[in-house]
């Protein structure tokens, strides 16, 4: 059976490795923190936090611990704090060695739109575009498919980019796929999922 979102974000966490600093992208990335167990991974958020503890329990909030996504989160003993300029020197200078994000759309290019939809009101794209610029390598974690049942992983995007290119894992709901020159490569097929399924539920092109 397909992999719900947090079944999503444990098997991108199997992608991190240790002494890896992480930057997590809002919505199903986020649940990522809860799943990295033992690994040495430091997460990096880009409102001025590095070293994210995973979420708290209920009742045990801090209204003042906030990752960029404004969900309350927890600290570590090594946490660090610092403001957004220096947040972004981070990501900018190469520092940050994956993201991992959520998206509306993947093209079978690696392209990448995650930001917005036309005519929908958005708060902006936040710190998305400089992600997929400076980090070493970006996950996208999402659904397969949009919720009329038509494929988010299409030959070219229709929304606005993010960036071009950009994209070197894709995880849904179906299971995972590398972006090659050539077009989609499958990796893994989630529970009872076929390739065929995969096949039939992907416009892009699938090698």
């Amino acid at each position: 059976m397909p992999w719900d979102r947090n079944q999503m974000a444990e098997r991108a966490a199997q992608e991190l490795e240790d002494g890896m600093y992480v930057n997590l992208g809002i919505g199903i990335p986020t649940l990522v923190a809860n799943y990295v167990g033992d690994k040495d991974i430091t997460l990096q958020s880009e409102n001025g936090m590095l070293g994210m503890g995973p979420f708290p329990f209920e009742g045990d909030e801090d209204p003042d611990l906030i990752n960029a996504g404004k969900q309350t989160i927890t600290e570590l003993r090594r946490t660090a704090y610092f403001d957004s300029a220096q947040s972004f020197g981070m990501i900018r200078g190469g520092k940050i060695a994956a993201a991992i994000l959520g998206a509306m759309e993947v093209s079978e290019k690696g392209d990448l739109a995650n930001w917005m939809i036309p005519g929908k009101l958005v708060k902006g794209m936040g710190g998305a575009m400089d992600l997929v610029a400076g980090v070493g390598r970006v996950i996208v974690v999402m659904d397969h498919t949009n919720k009329h049942g038509d494929s988010k992983l299409l030959k070219e995007c229709t929304l606005p980019l993010t960036g071009k290119g950009v994209v070197d894992l894709i995880i849904t709901n179906l299971g995972v796929l590398e972006v090659s020159h050539k077009g989609l490569h499958i990796v893994e097929c989630a529970p009872d999922v076929t390739r065929d399924d995969i096949h039939a539920a992907t416009e892009a092109t699938i090698v």
